[in-house]
């Protein structure tokens, strides 16, 4: 994995883990059911943003190295699998 990219998501983990963190003790302080989802949805887009950034890694380290290698089908079959998880 790409030394920049490894930092990014190590970092993103670390926010993500202080957010669910704190989550869970508004929960746990029974505060507002809004600011709690506002709070959820915060997470969602930092994950989507792991996301991201981890996809951006695979196709720039990945795919780009099977594809030179005579790969196609396996680039073709990891992009699927992964366009398949992300719709549903």
């Amino acid at each position: 994995m790409n030394t920049q990219h490894q930092k990014l998501l190590i970092n993103r983990l670390h926010r993500l883990e202080g957010q669910l963190k704190g989550v869970e003790k508004m929960v746990n302080e029974n505060k507002y059911c809004v600011d709690i989802i506002t709070q959820s949805l915060a997470i969602q887009k930092s994950l989507q943003s792991f996301n991201q950034t981890l996809l951006e890694n695979h196709l720039t380290e990945h795919v780009a190295h099977q594809y030179r290698n005579r790969k196609d089908k396996q680039a073709t079959a990891e992009l699927l699998k992964i366009y398949k998880l992300s719709r549903s």
